[in-house]
């Protein structure tokens, strides 16, 4: 980390932590896939997605202003929080609205495939933070939060902030991939790929679990009741959900 920045005015760098996180289930029919769907957003209600963001406030040293959530019908969640790095009272009902300021985000997408009998859980977290709140500090706990087969992160630096020379700095901390500030023990589970634009301050990571044990992606079934031939045909189904997800195309179904 480079010395602390002696600044003129404000840091006044807008720094954007934002995830793609997703879980793939096996359900085996429409009375599975809504089971599925059902537990989803039991288990990640707005309630408990409050809980995970007032941690992650938390970590990164912000104070909140306002919290607003909604659980959707038929499902899905959502959670705004508006932070700052300093506490500002008295606190307003309407803060919300106003999202130049710094703020955490989450969303819940629960769905289920079409064509075959894969259920896939999205959920999509956004913290945007200005000055000296470093929302990386999250990340560790953001992952653990979840359980994530496939994790895609970007990281964004943007404006620039003066010193007191006038010189205006586009970056307050040393970075060069995201994986950087994920602890080893996280990324020796994940297959990991990372594209990075360091000259204009954009960071690209992708992230696929590694170990596959069948029996933690189906849902109320086991996997002892399963003969070797379905066995293969559900593995080949999950495979081919998280590698297209992961490289971010579609494959061809094999024949």
């Amino acid at each position: 980390m480079r010395r602390k920045l002696k600044l003129y005015g404000f840091n006044n760098l807008t720094k954007t932590l934002s995830f793609n996180i997703y879980d793939i289930c096996y359900t085996k029919d429409d009375s599975e896939r809504k089971s599925y769907i059902e537990y989803i957003d039991r288990e990640y209600n707005s309630e408990r997605l409050t809980g995970i963001m007032t941690e992650v406030a938390e970590i990164i040293d912000a104070k909140i202003l306002n919290i607003a959530k909604q659980d959707y019908e038929p499902q899905g969640a959502s959670v705004t929080v508006m932070i700052a790095e300093e506490e500002i009272l008295p606190l307003k009902k309407d803060l919300v609205g106003h999202l130049n300021k710094s703020h955490l985000t989450v969303h819940t997408y629960p769905e289920a495939h079409p064509d075959n009998d894969i259920s896939t859980f999205r959920v999509d977290i956004d913290v945007s933070t200005c000055g000296e709140i470093s929302p990386l500090k999250a990340l560790n706990t953001l992952i653990e939060r979840f359980d994530s087969d496939i994790i895609i992160i970007d990281y964004r630096i943007r404006g620039f902030t003066r010193d007191l020379d006038g010189e205006k700095h586009y970056l307050d901390h040393g970075i060069n991939s995201i994986q950087d500030f994920i602890c080893p023990e996280i990324l020796e589970k994940y297959t990991t790929m990372d594209v990075n634009l360091a000259h204009t301050n954009i960071f690209h990571t992708k992230m696929m679990l590694k170990k596959f044990v069948l029996d933690n992606y189906l849902f109320n079934i086991d996997a002892d009741s399963l003969s070797e031939s379905e066995k293969e045909c559900i593995k080949q189904q999950i495979n081919q959900e998280m590698v297209e997800i992961f490289y971010g195309m579609n494959i061809p179904k094999m024949r």
